[in-house]
């Protein structure tokens, strides 16, 4: 009892000994000091708007606005807006501060109605206000309302600086009208770096790639942002070679590489798949002293994963221990856990990409005992792996801990468990999740194809394809090779050549070797092998050995001896040190009893260092 009647006198006489001090000078000089580490002992903001109340200085709008900015900055929304009613005379900056500090929070319904009721009370609103308001509306992507107030503007000849007039050009391009954050640009008479760093985005937003670089070249002044931001928009429109050559004059210009510059180039390096530029950066990003950023240590682990070296991923990856994960997961504010959980998610998508399968589920297994919420790439990943080693009931697990933490099935999920169950015998299965997926894409359709392909269910596969079609679904390459595949395993030929013509001429689809050599495989399944020998040559597809052994494998398969041996000495010249070329010619000779024949090709493979690879099966 004692201690508190001695904190209460503390508290009083602290006040009494404080409060000739309140003056609107003073609050701003402990508004300012608030913010420093040695005044971690300044009095609380309550305590100073009690002392502002019994000295009548709350009526002063500096008084009351530097306390309605305190309460704003402590987050305590209730006492703001109190103190923000409490005020008699409210001035432009009192209405500018209490908005700005709910469009801080995200709270945009509230800024609505505070700009409303400002607008009411004739209180005409500034740049900050109004910046705030755009802001708000970018955020909920209200476009309706940013063009009213926009031309609110017009109307009564408010123009903006050129910060708001940036804020102006963000939501248009948020709000996705083009058009008119063009107009706005163009009409703007004071452009900094920021307008111009804006319109480049947008331009390789709407892929104009070339408004973006020419706006980009005539820059008077280019800062890291710039560059960032075409380096950037290049990668995403497919010119990556183009962006290597910007990052190089990047380098040359003298401009400091940022954080965000090095995810960039680092990701870049990675899809170009280039090890030597990519430990170039590393070696700055080492000197620089930031490797300890979450984002750069996360394009790091992916960068050393596309470039197949597993090693210096690990290496990094070892500096990031999942029980520091599962502590910060918690913190909302900090975004460094979400750059290591991307880490993670390479790094098992990496192993299962490099074909090290056992060290994906390894790690996919780590995450889930500690707890750490995996996303959906990693385990579409695990399921991919599961998939091509044929262990079905890690596969099941993994399907039931979708469901127990909720994550929805989308079309590549999806697509992983379907590719799963079918290569697994389990189509009943696949043709559940098929059907499960409400409106599904063209990658869920094309893997069903592929599903009942394999299981020798051609008729189902195409009836499948139809179907697609007669929902407008428009088909690509990968779908047109899975129905192609349908039709040679059930021998439809003229189906396979319907199809084939369409995609060309319908669909303006160029096909490619895998198509080409279906269309071999679907000629010599069907016993048309002179056919198929046409079509080889016909394309100009001669030079490559898929498509002699899938005519190799027809000629076996129809016992046709003589055009056997012809196509058995082409595929040995076309591919010299191919085991699986000599293994289906020695099948060949050895299904006629042709022992001499095969002593030979056996000889040939002994002289050229051949070895076939021993049988496998995880059954």
């Amino acid at each position: 009892m004692r201690m508190i009647l001695l904190c209460m006198v503390s508290r009083s006489l602290f006040l009494s000994s404080f409060k000739h001090l309140i003056t609107p000078s003073s609050l701003s000089c402990w508004h300012h000091s608030l913010s420093l580490p040695h005044f971690a002992n300044a009095p609380p903001v309550d305590a100073l708007h009690a002392v502002a109340v019994r000295n009548a200085s709350l009526q002063a709008s500096q008084s009351a606005n530097f306390l309605l900015t305190l309460y704003l900055k402590s987050n305590n929304l209730d006492s703001a807006h109190k103190l923000f009613d409490e005020i008699l005379l409210k001035d432009t900056q009192t209405w500018s501060i209490l908005i700005s500090g709910y469009a801080r929070l995200g709270s945009s319904l509230m800024v609505f109605t505070l700009f409303r009721d400002m607008l009411v009370a004739s209180i005409a609103p500034n740049q900050y206000t109004l910046s705030s308001i755009f802001k708000c509306c970018s955020i909920g992507n209200n476009l309706w309302l940013g063009k009213a107030i926009h031309a609110w503007m017009l109307l009564n000849g408010i123009d903006g600086d050129v910060v708001l007039h940036n804020t102006m050009l963000d939501f248009y391009l948020k709000c996705r009208d083009f058009q008119y954050a063009n107009k706005l640009f163009n009409l703007m008479e004071e452009r900094d770096v920021v307008s111009r760093n804006i319109m480049i985005g947008a331009y390789m937003q709407t892929g104009d790639v070339e408004k973006s670089l020419n706006l980009f070249r005539n820059f008077p002044y280019k800062d890291v942002v710039s560059w960032n931001t075409v380096i950037d928009g290049l990668m995403q429109c497919g010119y990556k070679r183009y962006a290597l050559e910007q990052l190089h004059y990047m380098v040359d210009s003298g401009i400091q590489f940022s954080a965000v510059t090095f995810s960039i180039a680092l990701t870049l390096a990675s899809s170009l798949f280039l090890l030597q530029l990519g430990r170039q950066l590393h070696g700055r990003v080492l000197k620089f002293g930031i490797n300890g950023d979450g984002f750069i240590r996360s394009s790091l682990v992916e960068m050393y994963c596309k470039c197949s070296r597993m090693d210096k991923a690990s290496l990094i990856l070892r500096e990031i221990p999942l029980n520091f994960l599962k502590s910060q997961m918690s913190k909302v504010s900090c975004n460094e856990p979400v750059a290591e959980m991307v880490s993670w998610s390479s790094m098992v998508s990496g192993c299962v990409s490099n074909g090290n399968y056992a060290e994906g589920l390894k790690l996919f297994k780590i995450m889930v005992r500690e707890l750490v919420t995996v996303d959906i790439r990693t385990i579409t990943s695990v399921i991919s792996a599961c998939s091509s080693i044929g262990i079905l009931d890690v596969g099941l697990q993994i399907h039931t801990y979708i469901q127990k933490v909720g994550h929805g099935i989308d079309a590549y999920v999806g697509s992983s468990l379907i590719d799963m169950y079918s290569k697994s015998g389990r189509l009943v299965d696949a043709i559940m999740i098929f059907e499960q997926i409400n409106d599904p894409s063209v990658v869920l359709w094309t893997s069903m194809m592929f599903g009942y392909a394999l299981h020798g269910k051609g008729r189902q596969a195409i009836c499948l394809f139809e179907e697609m079609m007669n929902l407008d679904i428009t088909p690509n390459e990968v779908t047109f090779l899975g129905v192609l595949n349908a039709c040679s395993h059930k021998g439809l030929l003229e189906e396979g050549r319907r199809y084939f013509e369409m995609m060309k001429d319908v669909y303006c689809i160029d096909p490619g070797p895998e198509h080409l050599t279906c269309m071999v495989d679907l000629y010599g399944r069907a016993g048309c092998l002179l056919e198929a020998k046409k079509f080889i040559f016909e394309h100009d597809i001669s030079h490559l050995s898929s498509v002699w052994k899938s005519l190799l494998s027809s000629c076996q398969l129809h016992k046709n001896v003589e055009m056997g041996k012809w196509v058995s000495e082409i595929l040995l010249q076309v591919a010299p040190f191919d085991t699986g070329a000599f293994i289906l010619s020695s099948n060949m000779c050895a299904d006629n009893r042709g022992w001499d024949e095969v002593a030979r090709v056996r000889s040939l493979m002994h002289h050229r260092g051949v070895k076939k690879h021993p049988g496998q099966s995880w059954l």
